[in-house]
C-alpha cells in the first residue's frame, strides 16, 4: 500500500512540473515596471501631521518600547503652548524588520507605514533617517484624528478647569 502511494506522490509531484514546464514565464521589468503592492503592505515608516498642521507625536516613546530590534529612538520636548513633542527623533532603517508594531502602539497614530518600498542605499549610515526626513505634511491614512481634540485635555486650558472635571489631587496629601 505504501509502494502505491509513494508512486501516486511522485507522479503528482512529476504533473505538477510538466504542466509549469510550458508555461511562460511572467518576468517584471522592475525599474520600468512596477508592481503595485497589496493593500495591507508596510513598508516605509512616516510620521504624519495633525488636521491643524502641528505634529501629531507627543513622544510617549511606545513606538520604541513595542519595537522588536530597538531601531528608535527620540527624546521628549514640551512646547511653549504646553504641548509634548519629540525634539529629535530617530529611525534606523538598517535594523528595521518593517513589523508594524510601532504603528500599532502609537496612540496619537502619528507613525504610519506607507507601500514605499524602496529605501535602500550603499552607505549604512544613509538608512539613518532624522525627524526632518521622516515628517510629511499630509494627515496619512486618518486625516480627520486629532490627539489633542479626543485626548480630554484641552490645550488652552489648565487640568481640572473642565466641565464636569475635578481639579488635582495632591498625591502627598495622601500619604500616611
Amino acid at each position: 500500500m505504501t509502494i502505491i502511494k509513494d508512486i501516486y506522490a511522485l507522479l503528482s509531484g512529476m504533473w505538477i512540473t510538466w504542466k509549469h514546464l510550458f508555461r511562460r514565464p511572467l518576468t517584471v521589468q522592475y525599474p520600468e515596471e512596477k508592481r503595485t503592492p497589496y493593500p495591507r503592505y508596510r513598508a516605509r515608516i512616516v510620521l504624519t501631521r495633525d488636521p491643524d498642521g502641528g505634529e501629531r507625536c507627543v513622544a510617549c516613546q511606545l513606538c520604541s518600547a513595542a519595537c522588536p530590534v530597538d531601531c528608535i529612538s527620540m527624546q521628549s520636548a514640551e512646547e511653549e503652548n504646553g504641548r509634548r513633542s519629540a525634539a529629535w527623533f530617530r529611525i534606523n532603517f538598517g535594523r528595521c524588520i518593517f513589523c508594524g508594531l510601532c504603528a500599532e502602539a502609537c496612540p496619537t497614530l502619528a507613525i504610519q507605514m506607507t507601500p514605499d518600498f524602496e529605501i535602500c542605499k550603499r552607505d549604512i549610515m544613509d538608512l539613518l533617517y532624522e525627524k526632518e526626513d521622516l515628517l510629511i505634511d499630509g494627515c496619512g491614512k486618518s486625516s480627520t484624528y486629532n490627539f489633542y481634540c479626543h485626548a480630554g485635555i484641552g490645550v488652552t486650558q489648565l487640568r481640572g478647569s473642565g466641565v464636569e472635571e475635578k481639579p488635582p489631587v495632591d498625591v502627598r496629601g495622601l500619604l500616611p
